[in-house]
């Protein structure tokens, strides 16, 4: 039977993507982690992580290992949470920042089912995407995507943000499909403004070669949702979250180019300040959402 540090110390190197990641994440050093790998692989009498002095990337078995364990430490995480919420009574007000896409979308079902357990608790959500910390923005938690904190700051990651280029049939069907990033080179692309490097796309294939791009186009937007329907729209190759546009492939107005070839996943992050002592109801909800977006593909 594996210990449940064996398993959380799996799950942290699966979704970290390296082993020193996972130590930082989980407050271990490197040689525990690998030692827990070692330990699980042993156990179980399989590979679950292939190693080069490179890359790390999960086996076969240890990605549908994955999966199954991931399941059950967000039971068993929701298991906690709930015990925790049995024995307290948590009043006050929750201030929580949150992108714009990602806030309807995600943030207000899970923060309303949270607010439906504690009927004395009360939310003040605000959404947009200026990275912001919690102390300029004044808010209790901070989500946010790709982003790591200063010294001041806390992160838990709640999960990865899978990154995807697309366009739109129509698109396509004029100018052809790009095989490789450097293809994006001669392709009319979407850019969005206000971003670091925004006319520099970077794409890793599965090998673990990195592929830098500069992209160019005809019109640029400096928000996602107007980025994202420019595109469905046939003006170009976008970059997108793959859950902003997945109910575009899903209707067929958009699909995935360059599958081979996708951008790093990003990390999805909780931020808050740090404190000698954190409310309850800042805990509670922080293990909330970990134990609810675990699930979910972002």
């Amino acid at each position: 039977m594996q210990s449940l540090r064996e398993l959380e110390t799996f799950v942290a190197i699966a979704e970290e993507g390296s082993l020193t990641a996972a130590g930082r994440r989980l407050g271990r050093s490197l040689q525990a982690v690998s030692r827990g790998l070692q330990t699980l692989e042993q156990s179980m009498g399989v590979t679950l992580v292939l190693r080069t002095t490179r890359t790390l990337q999960l086996s076969p078995a240890g990605a549908r290992f994955y999966e199954r364990v991931k399941a059950v430490l967000a039971d068993l995480e929701i298991a906690r949470t709930e015990l925790a919420e049995d024995a307290k009574r948590l009043t006050g007000r929750l201030r929580i920042h949150a992108p714009t896409l990602f806030g309807p979308r995600y943030v207000v079902p899970l923060v309303a089912e949270f607010l439906a357990r504690h009927p004395e608790l009360h939310a003040s959500l605000e959404f947009d995407d200026e990275l912001r910390d919690p102390p300029e923005s004044g808010a209790d938690l901070t989500l946010r995507v790709g982003a790591t904190p200063d010294s001041r700051l806390v992160a838990r990651q709640l999960g990865q943000v899978r990154r995807v280029a697309f366009a739109a049939a129509s698109y396509l069907a004029e100018r052809g499909h790009p095989r490789t990033p450097e293809d994006l080179a001669a392709h009319e692309c979407v850019i969005r403004t206000g971003v670091p490097n925004a006319n520099r796309w970077t794409f890793d294939s599965r090998d673990g070669t990195r592929y830098s791009v500069l992209v160019s186009g005809r019109i640029e937007c400096n928000r996602l949702a107007a980025v994202n329907a420019a595109v469905a729209e046939g003006m170009g190759v976008g970059l997108a979250a793959f859950w902003q546009i997945r109910e575009l492939i899903e209707a067929g107005r958009v699909e995935i180019v360059l599958p081979e070839y996708e951008p790093a996943p990003l990390p999805l992050c909780a931020v808050w300040m740090r404190t000698r002592k954190m409310p309850a109801r800042l805990r509670l909800l922080i293990d909330f959402l970990a134990a609810r977006l675990a699930g979910e593909r972002l």
